[in-house]
């Protein structure tokens, strides 16, 4: 049987208290506010609040939104769908402006 000395008492209480600091350090870590890794609900904001996007369609509804900037994506367009404080705007970059508005005639028109 080994000889425990004086310090032998004191090392279960220090453990104990370093596995609690350790704990203690990070959950303050992980739950410390403004520093989230989770994304944050978009923000809706103005139609001129994009950036350089251009709105092109102003559609009623978001679902024909989504019909609207499917079309353009299936003819080769980069569009976007954009909730706004003035309702869904469907947004293009501006070189595709033209191109865009002229496949949205035609699908209007057909």
């Amino acid at each position: 049987m080994p000889h425990w000395n004086a310090f032998s008492y004191a090392f279960g209480p220090v453990v104990a208290f370093l596995g609690i600091g350790a704990m203690v350090l990070m959950l303050r870590w992980a739950f410390k506010s403004g520093q989230s890794v989770i994304a944050r609900p978009a923000k809706v904001g103005t139609p001129s609040d994009y950036g350089i996007l251009v709105p092109i369609a102003s559609p009623p509804t978001y679902i024909e939104g989504e019909v609207l900037r499917r079309t353009l994506v299936d003819a080769g367009i980069r569009a976007n769908l954009a909730t706004t404080t003035e309702g869904p705007r469907v947004l293009v970059w501006p070189a595709d402006v033209e191109q865009a508005r002229s496949v949205l005639r035609r699908g209007v028109a057909s």
